[in-house]
Parts: structure tokens; sequence; C-alpha cells
């Protein structure tokens, strides 16, 4: 057994195909939890008797109780839910060459509500009515450090993970009474992952009045943390794995920066 016993805990995770949603995966695993990953494409590397792969668009409401069901029958409970699925599309509020490149569109508040903040709402609402029937659950929602202090070409990201840990904190308040923690994790800079593509660091930089080497560079100096580093992904997951067991019994309506110390201050 893992010093976490989450040995035979049926954990859904959402996105985790890829990046941090798939480190937690293998974290869990590593734990020996049931892990299901609910995300659009499986990830054919992550091989063990343990693992599920749900094929489930997670900002869709119909497939989202749909499978949530699948899962508890097969399982006949449900004691964790991750929320990771998100995702981050750069832009400027106003361009003012007037050009509208590189600007934010309509489009892309639409698409990053549905992904990072209604999909946080329908799993959560799912998932939490088959714990009540338990007593028991946690639930993790991925927020990010940015939320608290802001990030220039990142509005929508950072808007809707503020909005993610208003719902956490109220959330917990409601859970509480039938034994359901809700929690949120919110990295910092971590290591490279898919969601840094070339489009994504041409906007960034280009808002920023910077070019993509210098910003790449800028990740890997670190200098405004800390702790002189970026993230990496497994320590993300170590949290994670930790606040689902019962190590973290008494915690709950927090949201915890995995930053190596970078703030506002």
């Amino acid at each position: 057994m893992s010093w976490l016993a989450l040995n035979g805990r049926v954990i859904i995770v959402t996105g985790g195909s890829s990046g941090i949603g798939q480190s937690i995966v293998e974290n869990l695993l590593v734990n020996e939890a049931i892990v299901i990953n609910f995300d659009l494409k499986e990830n054919s590397a992550i091989q063990d008797e343990n693992y599920f792969f749900y094929p489930t668009d997670v900002s869709n409401k119909k497939q989202v109780d749909q499978q949530v069901n699948q899962v508890f029958d097969k399982f006949r409970r449900i004691d964790g839910l991750v929320n990771n699925a998100g995702i981050a599309l750069p832009g400027m509020l106003v361009n003012p060459d007037g050009s509208g490149k590189h600007q934010l569109t309509e489009e892309m508040f639409d698409r990053s509500i549905d992904v990072n903040q209604k999909s946080v709402f329908l799993m959560s609402q799912a998932v939490a009515s088959k714990m009540i029937k338990n007593k028991s659950g946690v639930i993790i929602n991925m927020s990010t450090e940015s939320a608290h202090e802001g990030s220039i070409g990142q509005g929508f990201y950072v808007g809707t993970k503020g909005a993610i840990n208003s719902m956490t904190v109220t959330w917990s308040k409601e859970l509480g009474k039938h034994n359901i923690r809700v929690l949120a994790v919110a990295p910092g800079i971590m290591e490279e992952t898919a969601l840094r593509s070339a489009a994504y660091e041409e906007t960034l930089a280009f808002v920023r009045g910077t070019t993509v080497e210098k910003l790449r560079q800028n990740y890997q100096k670190a200098t405004s943390i800390p702790l002189g580093r970026a993230g990496k992904l497994s320590e993300v997951a170590e949290v994670v794995s930790f606040y689902l067991s019962d190590h973290a019994s008494y915690v709950s309506g927090i949201i915890t920066n995995i930053a190596g110390g970078k703030s506002r201050g």
C-alpha cells in the first residue's frame, strides 16, 4: 500500500492525456488509485490495469452526465475528481494599431468559458451528486497563480481561473456537511507543455512587447520566482495526490499556490 493510502480509490481526472493532467494520472497510478481519464483524445503511452479512458467533451452536459453515470455504475463510487481540463487563448483587449491582430474575440471568450469554467461546473455537479450518496469525496480544481495577480495577454485564462477560485470556496461551504472537500491548486510558471505552441508564444510575445526568444529566456531564467526555477509537472501532481488522500482530511476551501514563492510581493 502507498503511503497516501489511495489504493483502490476511484478518481476522475479531466484532460488527463497530456501536460499536468497526464502527470497527475501517472502519479495517482503509482499510488495504486483507479484512475479514469475524461479527455477528447487518449494517450496510448499510459498503460496500467487501473487506468481507464472515457472519451468526453467536458463542456457538453449530456456527455458529462452519461460518462459519470457509467463510472458510478461500474465502480459504485467516485472518491475524487480533478478538474484539470483547460485551454489558454492569449490576446490583448485592444490592439492600439487598430488592426485587430492578436486581439481577444467573442469566439475566444466563449471557448475559454466552455472549457475552463463551464466544464468545472458540469463535472463537479455530476460527480458531487454521486459523492453525496456515499457521504465522502474530494474535488480539486486546477487554477493558476496568475489569477491572483493578473498576467498580460491572458485576460480570458486568468479570468476563468479567478471564477474557479470563487466557485471552489463556495462549493466547499455547500458540500462540507456531506463530508466532501473542495480545493484548488494554482500552478505558477511551469516547465514547458503542449499549451506553449508556436502561435501561443507569438501572440504572447507580441502583446508583451517582446520577442519569442526573449519570452522563452524569461521562462528559463525565472527571475521573478524566489526558488529561481520553473516548476515541474510532477510537483503539481504530488500536491494533488496528497490533497486527494486522507492525510489532508481537514483541508478544504483553499487555493494553494504551487509557484516557487512567486506572488504579487
